[in-house]
């Protein structure tokens, strides 16, 4: 089990990245799995997964790699019941348990990691009932099925949209995209991306730039339409 330290937390470069996409460019036939938890059930129920051989039906333990965001230590909100510990099993993706009703749903956004709480309470702030939050836990073995299941149960009109705090040739954006072809396919729908733009830089070394940026990725994804022309934030379509 490896645990590297993740998250975008005004830091700069050398202490926000875990450098995600590289883990992700080196996972094929199922050689690792590679997590970005939220709540402390799901860790521990990860934890005790691999205990037990991990997801190999050889009972092989495979390498762990699950980045930790610093911030969600002390997280009011990062927290899960007792029954949540004692039953139930490590869930890839976590479904939007609120209380949006599904068939009035017009976005859905798709996340991983710390920024679920940021989309949470920015939802919370606009009383937006319109949008749907679902995060992917496990990046890989990329959990297809699970996420077809919760895009299934929208309306097919609604937006799908990857959120991230990364810039756009960083983190988990590219993986997701491409592993997510055949859900947009059928029927056809395009993922957009809101997030940072690409950038050399993994952070910026200002927390002031820091704050704009993210309060920026949070706006955009709430945006009703994209808007290609922010220079350090966008959402675009590719």
């Amino acid at each position: 089990v490896l645990l590297l330290p993740h998250g975008y937390e005004g830091q700069g470069p050398e202490h926000s990245s875990a450098r995600i996409e590289r883990y992700l460019q080196l996972c094929a036939e199922n050689n690792m799995q590679v997590a970005n938890c939220t709540t402390p059930a799901q860790y521990f129920h990860l934890l005790r997964r691999q205990m037990y051989g991990g997801a190999d039906r050889r009972g092989v333990r495979k390498p762990l790699i699950i980045f930790t965001p610093k911030s969600l230590l002390r997280h009011p909100r990062a927290v899960s019941p007792l029954p949540d510990f004692t039953a139930g099993t490590f869930r890839p993706v976590l479904p939007d348990d609120s209380a949006v009703r599904k068939d009035r749903v017009t976005r859905i956004l798709l996340c991983s990691g710390k920024i679920y709480y940021e989309l949470l309470e920015a939802r919370e702030k606009r009383g937006d009932s319109s949008a749907a939050i679902v995060r992917i836990e496990q990046l890989y073995p990329f959990p297809l099925e699970e996420l077809r299941d919760q895009l299934l149960s929208y309306p097919l009109s609604a937006d799908v949209v990857w959120v991230q705090e990364e810039p756009r040739n960083m983190g988990p954006w590219r993986f997701v995209q491409e592993n997510m072809q055949e859900l947009l396919a059928e029927p056809r729908r395009q993922l957009r991306y809101a997030g940072r733009a690409a950038s050399a830089s993994t952070a910026a070394g200002s927390l002031r730039r820091h704050m704009m940026e993210q309060a920026e990725v949070i706006e955009e994804a709430f945006a009703s339409s994209p808007r290609p022309n922010k220079r350090r934030v966008g959402v675009v379509k590719d």
